[in-house]
């Protein structure tokens, strides 16, 4: 049989053992609820009426190649108004890219938040050209990597 001794050493184990597990699973709730907000406020600053107007002169933005857009506007890193709108939405997805490859966002959450897919093959031929005409290769590499995770899920699904 047991003692008093032993039986309380038990409940007192089984106590932190409990109290363990309820901060494990509150630790992971509030890691949830941080990605959620995070994505939230950076949902509610893209959807301004600036960055709405940003994206609309965007994806109205026609061109066929790097040439073209360069024929039509001048380099995709030059100064002007084009330039400024395609930094804006590059630079956004860039940020949401690195947030995503160190893991302080869910992918599933920003394919739900973001259609992010027509914003980069919007910008694919303007980094590519870019990337070859001036030998870089990491230009806007977290907005590649953000897409090739969309469409990883995508096909997970």
């Amino acid at each position: 049989m047991f003692g008093i001794t032993e039986i309380s050493a038990i409940v007192a184990a089984a106590g932190v053992l409990v109290g363990v597990v309820l901060t494990v699973i509150e630790l992971r709730n509030l890691v949830k609820q941080r990605k959620s907000d995070l994505m939230m406020r950076l949902h509610l600053a893209f959807s301004t009426k600036e960055n709405s107007e940003v994206v609309l002169k965007y994806l109205s933005t026609e061109y066929k190649d790097y040439d073209d857009f360069v024929q039509k506007y001048g380099l995709p890193f030059a100064e002007g108004p084009v330039q400024t709108v395609f930094l804006v939405v590059g630079n956004f997805f860039e940020g949401i890219g690195i947030l995503l490859k160190n893991r302080f966002v869910d992918v599933d959450l920003v394919t739900e938040l973001f259609a992010v897919e027509p914003f980069w093959l919007k910008w694919k031929p303007l980094v590519e050209g870019t990337r070859k005409q001036y030998g870089g290769p990491r230009m806007l590499e977290w907005f590649e990597y953000l897409y090739d995770e969309v469409k990883k899920r995508e096909q997970r699904l």
